[in-house]
């Protein structure tokens, strides 16, 4: 389960249909309607929130919309009919760089296109997300040469 820090934007077909399902069932486990990935570390964010149900759904929204944007239908009725949490979740610049460059990996593998559209630094994040300064998240559990990410102090 990968649920992006990044703007879905920047996702190629493949890793915006696949952030829509995950965060899907992200969406499940939250409500209690599955009793798989209930540890995912992908949720500590989500559960850290003072309403998990609301964020994810807000989440939900904006990898919805950027489908739309893109002519693609994914039904919006999925998303749970709850009040959409409206804070703003801090992510630290390491974990952006992490995330960056494990797009960045992935999108060589298989759409190669869209790599020189990617940001070397400071890529746009989900509406629902912020830099701050900082490390690699704790809950993290990708697998990235730490050489390439530099995350300032």
């Amino acid at each position: 389960m990968r649920l992006w820090s990044l703007h879905p934007s920047l996702l190629d077909r493949q890793g915006l249909t696949a952030v829509w399902r995950e965060s899907l069932l992200a969406q499940a486990v939250l409500a209690g309607r599955t009793r798989g990935y209930q540890h995912h570390p992908q949720l500590e964010r989500f559960r850290a929130t003072e309403d998990a149900l609301g964020a994810v759904a807000a989440y939900l929204d904006a990898v919805q919309q950027e489908a739309t944007r893109r002519g693609y239908r994914y039904d919006a009725g999925r998303i749970d009919p709850v009040s959409r949490w409206v804070g703003s979740m801090a992510v630290p610049e390491g974990q952006v760089a992490l995330e960056l460059e494990h797009l960045r990996r992935k999108l060589a593998a298989r759409s190669p296109d869209r790599v020189p559209g990617l940001p070397t630094s400071s890529p746009p994040l989900h509406p629902m997300m912020h830099v701050v300064p900082g490390g690699i998240e704790v809950w993290e559990r990708a697998v990235i040469d730490t050489d390439v990410i530099h995350p300032s102090s």
